[in-house]
């Protein structure tokens, strides 16, 4: 571990006294709305905010969440001395034409304001870019123009994610999917409003009861007749290959085509992506290139920046690790990481706020001007060596630490096994030993309690899920009292012996810090369904009453587990309706049906949370 920069520390610690002053007076800013137009003619509404100072370095922002918004935060861009440009998404705000298509239009169009951007008087050669969650996506799409010169994406990953082959997160999709766009309801409810009136319908809903092998929707077949000759594996191929090649408005109106509607949703996106090869994964995101070539062709350094109970946490994490591996120099190592205790819109980690007032702050774009401003400036002055690869919170201990590469360098595995008795000990187990059953009820799933959420209306991060934990149908295991600290930093696995009744089930994972007050703080959750066990993405039914190795990826975190304090780790089948519910019947129709799970800890299954531990004199 290496101290913070100074002037880094205070930006991240919320105590800056030096926060830069203004060059320029309000009234010096000039904004002016103009109309851009894409490369298919389709005029893009944007706003132009320009100091009185020209040539300068120019900021850029594409939203779907209307531009004007930030307008305060963009004002005070401009004040330092940024030309900001803040544009509608197609489809959103005063944006060209009147339906949103979740992510179809979006890299092309964002390579077109770059390339917008160059050819103004007012262009100094420097374009640096804003925003956070899909204001963050537009920054990697950004980033595939040679022009740009810098990315500070916030909570938002590029490329790579979850796959069609998990737990969706119902929760955000239900409320995300039909609260953004023209006539959407947050934009005149706002989104608590929006997602409190849908709070019903919700959990009434969340089902999961898909077939074992998506068929093509007969309308898709109908229009593409090739599908109905060709074997299932060559046709996914065949449509993947087809989609590719296609326009923006060629795959929109695949899409749409399939699935019905008159847009496209990022619902229908998580639907459509279950009829390509399984080894795509979420690549529908980013068709024309592969994964190599995608990140091959990022000539810009990014800042990164993400929380530990962000709902895109993985994303972030799985996009440094492939961008550190296949981006070309200088972007690798001019590259940085940034994971702060927030949540994705919220507050994240809470104990201990009276005391650190970063805990209370989200990090993202109207909050942390002075970081980023700090970033673009070294950056353009070339001096990153102010910044540490790895920047990265420890809470528990609450105090930023750095390191040269995620996950550190010192940290080492340990093993905590599952144990009769709710036990979690350092001993795998050495007798034979009955396994721990409980029954997962569709119709009564476990609720969710905190963690990495994107809710107005759930409350995520550390929140006291010991109640929860009281369930039957939630299974315990727990460490003794601690002796001394412990510092887990990296990344966190379970590795699950387990058996069901059930021909698809989920299981579920969540680790919690367990202070002197009983109180069980989460730290993170992760679900597994059984069906997508493999890691090649086969897709294959359980063997009711067979015991099965699954390994369940809990994301990570960095969190000091005090002296005194208990680590404990829950295994159940339901988090909801932060995903949706498996129903237990593997795609045959009918109702959901109840599933007898079983937890196996002995010999020859020894079940076992896997962590990443820093050496113990990193814990002074």
């Amino acid at each position: 571990m290496t101290a913070l920069p100074d002037a880094l520390a205070g930006l991240l610690a919320a105590t800056a006294s030096g926060t830069p002053e203004p060059r320029f007076d309000a009234e010096a800013i000039r904004r002016e709305t103009v109309r851009m137009p894409a490369r298919d003619g389709t005029l893009l509404a944007a706003d132009v905010y320009r100091p009185p100072v020209t040539p300068a370095p120019a900021v850029a922002i594409r939203t779907p969440y209307g531009r004007r918004q930030l307008a305060e935060s963009l004002l005070t861009l401009a004040r330092r001395g940024y030309v900001v440009v803040a544009q509608d998404c197609r489809g959103t705000g005063d944006s060209e034409p009147d339906r949103w298509d979740f992510m179809v239009h979006e890299r092309e169009d964002s390579v077109d304001l770059v390339e917008w951007i160059t050819r103004q008087d007012w262009y100094s050669g420097f374009v640096g870019a804003l925003g956070g969650s899909y204001a963050g996506w537009m920054q990697w799409c950004t980033a595939l123009h040679p022009a740009m010169s810098a990315i500070a994406p916030e909570v938002a990953g590029f490329g790579v994610g979850r796959p069609a082959r998990g737990p969706n997160s119902y929760l955000f999709v239900n409320s995300y999917s039909r609260s953004v766009g023209k006539g959407a309801d947050q934009l005149a409810l706002g989104y608590e409003e929006a997602e409190r009136r849908m709070r019903a319908e919700t959990l009434a809903g969340g089902w999961f009861n898909e077939p074992l092998d998506a068929p093509f929707p007969a309308s898709l077949r109908e229009r593409h007749p090739r599908l109905r000759t060709l074997p299932p594996d060559a046709a996914r191929e065949w449509l993947w290959e087809h989609y590719r090649a296609a326009d923006p408005a060629g795959r929109a109106e695949l899409v749409t085509t399939a699935l019905g509607g008159n847009r496209v949703t990022y619902e229908d996106l998580s639907r459509w992506s279950a009829l390509f090869p399984r080894r795509v994964g979420d690549g529908y995101l980013f068709p024309r290139a592969a994964d190599g070539e995608l990140f091959g062709a990022l000539r810009t350094p990014s800042l990164s920046i993400t929380g530990w109970y962000d709902w895109g946490l993985d994303y972030t994490l799985a996009t440094w690790e492939r961008l550190v591996r296949l981006a070309p120099e200088p972007v690798r190592s001019r590259s940085r990481l940034l994971i702060t205790p927030a949540a994705h819109h919220r507050p994240g980690y809470r104990e201990g706020r009276e005391d650190h007032p970063e805990l209370d702050r989200v990090y993202r774009s109207a909050h942390i001007l002075d970081l980023l401003d700090h970033w673009y400036t070294a950056v353009r002055e070339d001096r990153l060596d102010d910044w540490p690869a790895v920047v990265y919170y420890l809470m528990g201990a609450n105090e930023w630490r750095s390191a040269p590469a995620w996950p550190p360098p010192e940290a080492t595995v340990r093993e905590l096994y599952l144990g009769a008795g709710g036990t979690l000990t350092a001993r795998p187990p050495s007798a034979p030993s009955e396994p721990d059953r409980f029954t997962y009820d569709p119709a009564d799933p476990v609720p969710t309690v905190g963690g990495s959420l994107v809710s107005s209306v759930y409350v995520p991060g550390s929140v006291d899920v010991a109640a929860v934990q009281a369930r039957a149908d939630v299974l315990t295991y727990t460490t003794a009292p601690l002796e001394h600290d412990l510092d887990v930093a990296g990344p966190l696995r379970l590795v699950l012996y387990a058996s069901s009744s059930a021909v698809d089930t989920d299981f579920t994972a969540r680790l919690t810090d367990v202070f002197q007050d009983g109180r069980a703080i989460q730290l993170q959750s992760a679900t597994l369904r059984a069906r997508f066990r493999h890691p090649g993405g086969e897709v294959a039914p359980l063997e009711p009453g067979r015991v099965y190795r699954l390994d369940v990826d809990l994301w990570a975190t960095a969190n000091r587990f005090r002296a005194g304090h208990r680590i404990r780790l829950d295994v159940t089948s339901s988090d909801f309706p932060r995903f949706d519910r498996n129903t237990n019947r593997g795609g045959e129709p009918g109702p959901p049906v109840p599933a007898e799970q079983a937890v196996f800890h002995d010999p020859r299954h020894p079940s076992r949370l896997v962590l990443s531990v820093l050496p113990q004199g990193e814990s002074a």
